[in-house]
């Protein structure tokens, strides 16, 4: 599937309604899209806790990130089947001397969707290529993955790491952007940071080591 790369300047939340699949049912603020959207616009660029993420993790030596562009509900292709990875926003940033790509996932009390165990009950040969790719990317080579796992950070993360290598950047980021106090799947998350063989800190995001050297953070 061509994926559009020409995109237009907002002006407000709204103009990120337009871009949802479903803008009905999603633009409300009980749900992430809403809540991303009216974060970004009011922040006029990076939010404050994403900037004091990336500023508080060692590889950036305490440099603040400067947005360069962000782009709203940003899809990436994936091989295997005809749905792309649809980021909430991709953003490149510049950071010191570096710049990073950086996927952003919004939650407030949603989940991160079904399981690898679900997500593969009855899978095609598309499916299958699909993960086989996303193991490949991320180096998880552990045979079986869990079940448990949730595919959705599997898919997020690829797509960071796809438009950093594109865009040549010198990281990539994957952040998961919370507005919830309940912390509601954390358990996931950290699950899925382990798997990585990643360390979560105290503060700043965790570092990842990926089979192709591009340094990876997550948070």
């Amino acid at each position: 599937m061509l994926l559009p790369r020409i995109y237009v300047p907002s002006t407000s939340p709204e103009d990120w309604k337009r871009l949802l699949a479903e803008p009905d049912r999603q633009w409300r603020p009980e749900y992430s899209a809403w809540a991303v959207a009216h974060a970004w616009e009011a922040a006029g660029g990076l939010p404050p806790e994403i900037v004091g993420l990336v500023r508080e993790t060692p590889f950036f030596a305490g440099a603040s990130p400067e947005l360069l562009c962000a782009f709203p509900e940003y899809t990436v292709d994936l091989p295997g089947g005809r749905r792309p990875s649809q980021n909430d926003v991709f953003a490149l940033l510049r950071v010191g001397p570096n710049t990073a790509g950086m996927a952003v996932e919004g939650k407030v009390e949603e989940s991160f969707g079904p399981t690898l165990g679900e997500w593969l009950d009855g899978a095609s040969d598309g499916k299958r290529q699909r993960l086989s790719y996303l193991r490949d990317l991320l180096g998880l080579h552990l045979e079986p993955l869990p079940s448990t796992l949730r595919y959705q950070l599997l898919h997020r993360t690829a797509s960071a790491i796809i438009e950093a290598s594109r865009f040549k950047t010198d990281a990539a980021i994957m952040v998961v952007q919370s507005f919830s106090d309940k912390a509601t799947s954390k358990d996931d998350f950290l699950q899925f940071v382990d798997l990585l063989r990643g360390q979560m800190q105290d503060k700043g995001l965790a570092e990842i080591k990926l089979p192709n050297g591009l340094p990876l953070f997550v948070g």
